[in-house]
């Protein structure tokens, strides 16, 4: 079989074409590449953990956190570390091989990053693959966390740049694009994805996995999320997005990025096993799990090893040369380092 070539200089009409496939046609070739580039039976597992929630000044339709919008949902300070390790010791032992860490922030403050540079070196001495989300990050900013040793940071282009206008206005699609560039000067690895059934057309999430394919590397993860409803958003009563068009965006994204892992993320707890089933086959080969991604339902971890053993499928690993006893002396270790220090500060208030 001779391999997908892997390109960056997809047109529209070329993407189009692909999602106007017939679903059958369209889930076969999504397959084939699949199995060219992973092992069609793993999927990669990560935990998702909000360190600091809500009063974000951004205006994102769809979001809960943002300060713009009255969702009900509580305000909450920057977690201490000793929670945010023991967080990242349950995921471990659930089966996660990364741990992602999320704040509702614009960017970090110069005040903040000693605070998340500490979490990303103390989770990463467990061996888990670590990332996070923080907003928008200046060169400096990328590289002091890349530094700590952080393998992605997660900065979504959420949909197309034609759509961009209507889902938020606070930034700009360059700016995103900066922040990735940032990302990648630094050495980091990206994760960057975007958001169905926010009443983009089909051409908008055409045209947000072109840019993403035609960047001049690929992100190594792409998170392809559902829409989750808030009520107190904007977005609270938007028409719901045909499950069938889901699944064709998850297909073209594996066709388009053949060596990325295409992440089903936000939105699973409204999928059935189905559904979800049918993802895997169009080469979706991460997910979240755990009971939240940030401040949205995600299904059970339970659940999805019930369905994980029920398919056949394997939780992939992550080669790491720590043992057992050296992650619990490092956890250990990094528990009583922080006894005697105070991490649990207001971070909503505004800081330099």
């Amino acid at each position: 079989m001779t391999a997908t070539a892997v390109r960056h200089d997809w047109t529209l009409d070329e993407v189009r074409a692909l999602f106007l496939q017939p679903f059958n046609d369209l889930i076969f070739k999504a397959q084939s590449v699949h199995r060219e580039n992973f092992d069609p039976n793993e999927v990669q597992v990560s935990t998702l953990l909000s360190i600091k929630t809500g009063a974000c000044p951004e205006d994102c339709k769809y979001c809960p956190q943002s300060g713009h919008y009255n969702t009900g949902l509580e305000k909450e300070k920057l977690l201490e570390i000793e929670k945010v390790l023991a967080e990242a010791k349950a995921a471990r032992e659930k089966g996660a091989s990364r741990f992602c860490m999320g704040a509702a922030w614009r960017s970090p403050s110069k005040k903040d990053m000693p605070y998340v540079v500490d979490m990303v070196k103390q989770v990463k001495s467990m061996g888990l693959e670590t990332c996070m989300t923080l907003g928008m990050l200046e060169e400096h900013q990328a590289r002091e966390l890349a530094d700590a040793g952080l393998d992605y940071y997660n900065h979504n282009l959420d949909t197309s740049e034609k759509y961009y206008s209507h889902i938020i206005t606070t930034r700009t699609y360059q700016d995103r694009l900066n922040t990735l560039e940032n990302v990648r000067k630094a050495g980091m690895k990206v994760c960057c994805g975007g958001i169905m059934g926010m009443g983009e057309d089909l051409d908008d999430r055409a045209g947000l996995l072109m840019q993403l394919a035609n960047l001049p590397h690929h992100p190594e993860s792409v998170p392809v999320n559902m829409l989750v409803k808030v009520a107190g958003t904007p977005m609270e009563n938007v028409e719901d997005l045909d499950p069938f068009d889901f699944i064709r965006t998850l297909a073209v994204a594996r066709i388009l990025m053949p060596a990325s892992h295409v992440r089903l993320s936000a939105g699973r707890e409204d999928m059935n096993e189905q559904m979800q089933s049918l993802c895997f086959l169009a080469g979706a080969n991460s997910i979240f799990y755990g009971e939240k991604l940030l401040t949205t339902a995600n299904p059970e971890a339970d659940k999805d090893r019930e369905l994980f053993r029920r398919l056949g499928i394997r939780p992939e690993q992550r080669e790491t040369a720590h043992t057992e006893d050296e992650r619990e002396a490092a956890i250990a270790q990094a528990v009583e380092d922080e006894q005697t220090r105070h991490m649990f500060y207001d971070a909503t208030r505004q800081s330099a």
